[in-house]
């Protein structure tokens, strides 16, 4: 990480509980400003989980609670006066299925836009609503059929509405939950492009099961394990380069290399 660039998100010693069970413990981490993070480790390692912890998601789920700080340009995110809303719409999420509204296309992605006041009229809106698609690599395709029903369109299609949706309430980090598992690999190929475009303009944080994914966009790499006590844990994190080539830890060679996880 560039000396000069401060990160844009720093967790330090974040433990995480569902009731009694600690799904995360002692991670720490710094996420590099409009570069690509992405979080690899063994299904149930905690990956989901500290995604959503990066903008409160968890802090409806009844008995969880979590210790340590996760700061935002500063800033801890979990102090008591946080704006719910503001936050969220900081840091936006992209999930792992598609899920437009059940409405027109224009509609889903002038959502946020209306309900936040970011647009003085309807000019304003149509004009924010057309760059966030052209934004999502969609525009083209979308542009003479916005009053469409977004459930028609095709799930990578879908995908990048949902994108556009995030983009339009003009967030800073966007958080990314396995985004093209449930996508056709051409339809993979157009989302990793449009993140490699986004990374310039948003700061992004992929959790992905697709190793050769994770070595193609992003630029740092941290690797999650269970620890002895079944919690999650960071047991490796570096340039992406580094991790898929020169991993240090014998862990993390192994689930590269497909001999674990």
């Amino acid at each position: 990480m560039n000396a000069d660039r401060r990160p844009k998100i720093e967790v330090q010693d974040l433990d995480f509980f569902y009731g009694p069970k600690q799904a995360l413990r002692s991670v720490s981490i710094a996420i590099a400003d409009r570069r690509i993070t992405a979080l690899i480790g063994p299904s149930g390692c905690g990956k989901s989980t500290f995604l959503r912890c990066l903008n409160r998601m968890n802090s409806s789920i009844p008995e969880s609670r979590m210790t340590g700080r996760i700061l935002l340009d500063g800033e801890d995110i979990n102090y008591p006066q946080q704006d719910m809303a503001d936050l969220r719409r900081r840091v936006g999420m992209v999930f792992q299925k598609p899920n437009p509204f059940p409405q027109s296309i224009y509609d889903n992605v002038a959502f946020g836009p209306r309900v936040l006041g970011l647009s003085a009229g309807r000019g304003e809106l149509r004009s924010l609503v057309e760059q966030s698609l052209t934004r999502a690599a969609l525009w083209d395709e979308v542009k003479d059929k916005l009053d469409a029903d977004a459930l028609t369109l095709s799930l990578g299609e879908q995908q990048r509405v949902c994108i556009a949706r995030v983009l339009a309430v003009e967030p800073e980090v966007i958080l990314m939950d396995e985004p093209c598992s449930a996508l056709d690999p051409i339809a993979t190929l157009k989302i990793e492009e449009l993140m490699r475009e986004m990374s310039k303009q948003y700061t992004i944080v992929i959790v992905t099961h697709n190793m050769q994914q994770a070595a193609r966009v992003s630029d740092y790499t941290a690797m999650m394990m269970l620890d002895e006590t079944r919690a999650g844990t960071i047991v490796e994190f570096g340039a992406a380069g580094t991790i898929f080539t020169r991993p240090k830890d014998k862990r993390t060679e192994d689930y590269i290399t497909g001999r674990f996880g």
